[in-house]
């Protein structure tokens, strides 16, 4: 395996990681996997920054008791930007809402971080 498809590799582990339940409930984890200036376009078209989607994901975590149920993901694939930026896409489906989304990851001095992400719904 070549450079390049390991660093793909580790940051579609880092998508899937980033979906789980466990990380969704770690706002330390958030903070690693999330970079300061993360910004994020919703299914819904609204538009959240990391505190915003921090906060979002803490009530998130406290519903998850109520029930939440796990997000599951279909067709995860990637390509490389330019170097130490890579872009995902893949389809999520939770509780039967279904939408196409797309992440950029980008390498910094502590590991990959997920800069942005977007997610369209799907019917």
């Amino acid at each position: 395996m070549d450079e390049t498809e390991a660093q793909i590799d580790d940051v579609l582990a880092l998508e899937r990681e980033l979906q789980s339940q466990e990380a969704r409930r770690s706002e330390h984890r958030l903070r690693e996997l999330l970079a300061p200036g993360f910004i994020e376009i919703g299914a819904s078209g609204r538009r959240w920054d990391l505190e915003t989607i921090l906060s979002l994901l803490a009530a998130e975590a406290d519903d998850a008791g109520a029930g939440a149920s796990a997000i599951r993901i279909t067709g995860l694939e990637a390509r490389v930007l330019a170097p130490g930026v890579i872009q995902t896409f893949w389809e999520s489906d939770r509780d039967g809402r279904r939408a196409r989304r797309t992440s950029l990851w980008q390498r910094a001095t502590t590991g990959w971080q997920q800069t942005y992400h977007q997610g369209t719904p799907l019917t």
